[in-house]
């Protein structure tokens, strides 16, 4: 059923290790430290950011909550010693419950998951700062197209080497880059409440969810048209067009409304 073309994987991964080394050297840092949460995005830019400066240039951080699953705790802290880096783990659970004693406002699962990822996103960069490294971004053109993320949070960093790769594409340079195969085998999850699953929460599986993307900001296909071609209902695709289209703020620039010269 796949429409997406085949990528090249070697060619790929060799463009997104240059990358990642022009960036550093164009903003004159010292390294990059990347969030490691356990999850495959994550552990994929790791691994291409070792290749790309070295062992010694990145840093990793590991930031749990009670919600993040005790697999993706033990995965993140195994991940930075497996790639032999520097490493901490900061448990997030008492910044964010001294910042929900102080606002006193009822709890909503939502803005909960979502400063979560902003704590950690303060956090990842405090360590960037002081550190002269760059943050290195986690987030695959799957999740970015659909606004799957939080914004200034975990969508926010200096660069996305794997943003180009839809999500299907990560699993395929995640395979080429051996990236141990229990991590690739585990169901996308941001722990950002109990039980929760990325799959569950977008409505469909990332293969399917790939396959509506491309043909719609890829190859300018409508709705209607994509239904048949993937045998799904309508309302499925226009689920995901939605999301594209009430997310689009996420990845631009604030706007400011044009002033009067006299």
């Amino acid at each position: 059923m796949s429409e997406i073309p085949k990528i090249n994987l070697e060619k790929t991964k060799t463009d997104i290790i240059e990358f990642i080394k022009d960036k550093v050297d164009e903003s004159k840092t010292n390294g990059v430290v990347v969030g490691l949460s356990g999850g495959i995005d994550s552990t994929l830019v790791a691994h291409l950011a070792c290749e790309a400066l070295g062992k010694g240039k990145v840093f990793g951080i590991a930031m749990p909550s009670t919600t993040t699953p005790t697999e993706d705790k033990i995965h993140g802290i195994e991940i930075a010693k497996y790639l032999d880096i520097e490493h901490k783990e900061i448990v997030i659970d008492g910044i964010l419950n001294e910042f929900l004693d102080v606002t006193q406002l009822e709890e909503n699962n939502l803005a909960i998951g979502n400063l979560k990822a902003r704590i950690r996103m303060s956090i990842i960069y405090y360590y960037a700062n002081a550190k002269n490294y760059l943050v290195i971004g986690t987030g695959n053109k799957s999740e970015i197209l659909i606004g799957y993320f939080t914004k200034h949070g975990d969508g926010a960093c200096d660069m996305e080497p794997i943003g180009d790769l839809y999500k299907t594409e990560v699993y395929e340079l995640s395979k080429l880059m051996n990236v141990k195969q229990e991590i690739i085998e585990k169901p996308p999850r941001a722990g950002l409440w109990n039980n929760q699953t990325d799959e569950a929460e977008i409505g469909m599986s990332y293969y399917l969810l790939d396959q509506i993307l491309y043909l719609y900001t890829e190859k300018d296909i409508k709705n209607t048209e994509i239904a048949e071609k993937l045998d799904i209902s309508v309302d499925d695709v226009d689920m995901i067009i939605n999301k594209i289209i009430r997310s689009e703020h996420k990845s631009k620039v604030p706007e400011s409304p044009k002033k009067t010269i006299l």
